[in-house]
């Protein structure tokens, strides 16, 4: 999985308002460019991004297009985060057991 796209795509902050707008709700790009501050143009670049990161997927409704998100490629985000949560907790409960036997 590319991880690196992940992060990257989220990495913009209109991407990000994209994003967060199709995971609280199914939309099309007029939808999506209506609450925005940027064109219908831009809103589809960043959905193209998104698209290819794994974040969203597309289905189509008659002529429109509603974007969604993913939620494998939230969950391989979220699995990819949470193995380095449970390192970075497992070393802190060392360095605490260290100090014990000391």
């Amino acid at each position: 999985m590319a991880y690196d796209n992940m992060f990257s795509a989220l990495g913009d902050s209109t991407r990000r308002q994209v994003f967060e707008a199709v995971a609280e709700c199914p939309r099309a790009v007029g939808d999506l460019a209506a609450d925005l501050p940027v064109s219908r143009p831009a809103v589809s670049q960043h959905l193209k991004v998104l698209s290819d990161a794994g974040l969203v997927v597309c289905r189509a409704e008659g002529t429109r297009r509603i974007y969604a998100a993913r939620p494998e490629g939230l969950a391989d985000l979220r699995a990819w985060l949470e193995r380095y949560w449970s390192d970075a907790l497992e070393s802190f409960a060392a360095e605490v057991n260290k100090g014990r036997d000391a």
